[in-house]
């Protein structure tokens, strides 16, 4: 049996294929662009176009994402966001007791993993400062990459607004003081980890799994690994395909069940 798992984000789409049981192609695309060459937009709705992709045949079809329910995937199953991180991170890593962190382009979630399944979580998606797209901005302000932005960490800038729009004129107001970009770049980073802090801290575990695209960002890992009591921290080899693939691996658990 071949499934199809597609994550809309709201910053990239991601697309994973499993082959019995098995991961055997993934991709992922800018949202926008997805939009723009992969999809049509009939009667108000947004419908994938599947000849353009070019993934080949597939018996299945499972969405999650943050536009799951702006896109029309015809014959899908529809499972919500903390659900396929869950299932992704659990057949990711191996775990079956852990913290899950995922900071996406437009929110972030803490998931409490025990045996395998979700028994509590935090989803804060109120405010930009704490998510994917808080980063891009601040990297835009300082005139760098995200490539750049993520490897600074040592001798953060204080930076204390809780806004992102604050923070904006927070950060230039730090330039403007003679701050080195390494200094900026480490205090945006440390107001990141700053506010995903507490709610961490809520869901103690010998384990932590980050996954999503932040997962890359080298600062934040050093500062969870200087300042919280995790005795491992867990990258899964493809962090930001986790929901993807979590689509995956559910209808794949579910059906076992059934059978």
């Amino acid at each position: 049996m071949r499934i199809l798992g597609i994550d809309l984000g709201s910053r990239a789409v991601k697309l994973a294929l499993f082959e019995e049981e098995r991961l055997v192609e993934s991709r992922i695309y800018d949202t926008a662009v997805f939009y723009r060459d992969y999809c049509t937009n009939t009667n108000q709705k947004i419908s994938i176009d599947f000849g353009r992709l070019e993934f080949g045949g597939f018996d299945k079809i499972v969405s999650t994402g943050y536009g799951r329910n702006n896109v029309n995937v015809e014959n899908a199953l529809v499972i919500v966001e903390l659900k396929a991180h869950t299932f992704g991170a659990v057949w990711q890593t191996g775990l079956e007791n852990f913290t899950l962190l995922d900071i996406g382009g437009q929110d972030s979630k803490v998931i409490s993993v025990k045996n395998s399944r979700m028994v509590d979580m935090v989803l804060n998606d109120k405010c930009a400062a704490s998510c994917g797209r808080y980063l891009e901005n601040m990297a835009g302000v300082l005139g760098i990459g995200l490539d750049e932005l993520v490897r600074h960490h040592k001798n953060p800038v204080e930076l204390s607004s809780t806004c992102a729009v604050f923070g904006e004129s927070e950060l230039i107001g730090k330039i403007s003081e003679g701050y080195g970009i390494g200094e900026l770049a480490a205090g945006v980073n440390y107001s990141l980890f700053k506010r995903v802090k507490p709610i961490v801290e809520r869901f103690p575990d010998d384990n932590l799994v980050v996954s999503g695209g932040v997962a890359r960002n080298e600062a934040l890992v050093s500062y969870i690994r200087k300042e919280l009591g995790f005795k491992q921290i867990v990258i899964p080899e493809r962090p930001q395909l986790n929901g993807a693939i979590g689509c995956c691996t559910y209808y794949i658990a579910t059906s076992r069940k059934k059978s």
